[in-house]
């Protein structure tokens, strides 16, 4: 059976840091893309950055590029997300997606595979 953890979300100041990992079992997924999507109340999921199976290429969403980095550690099954400079835009639920293809996608439903989230919020 296949789970996703995410862990690393809390409470943060604005220009403040969080690094969120999401660590998955059961099958390799050396081949397969790894995304961060997050959903603020209200709002739909929205895609915040993926990584390729072998972690050559990223990809992120345009209100987070500059100050999110995404990487992956194929031996551990885990992706994470290193967030700088954080706003209070920023504050949401944040999920960890597999996609059991080699490419990013920014559609949630092409993705086969979520963790159960982990809550940001940035406060003013």
């Amino acid at each position: 059976q296949v789970q996703l953890v995410e862990s690393g979300g809390g409470l943060v100041q604005t220009g403040g840091s969080l690094r969120l990992s999401c660590a998955a079992s059961g099958p390799t997924f050396s081949d397969c893309a790894m995304a961060w999507f997050r959903q603020a109340p209200g709002k739909e999921r929205a895609f915040v950055a993926g990584i390729t199976c072998t972690g050559g290429t990223t990809y992120y969403a345009g209100s987070v590029k500059g100050r999110f980095t995404i990487s992956r550690d194929n031996a551990k099954n885990a992706v994470y997300l290193q967030m700088n400079s954080l706003k209070p835009e920023d504050t949401a639920v944040y999920y960890c997606a597999v996609r059991m293809y080699t490419g990013v996608s920014y559609n949630a439903n092409l993705y086969d595979y979520w963790g159960q989230g982990t809550q940001v919020t940035v406060s003013s």
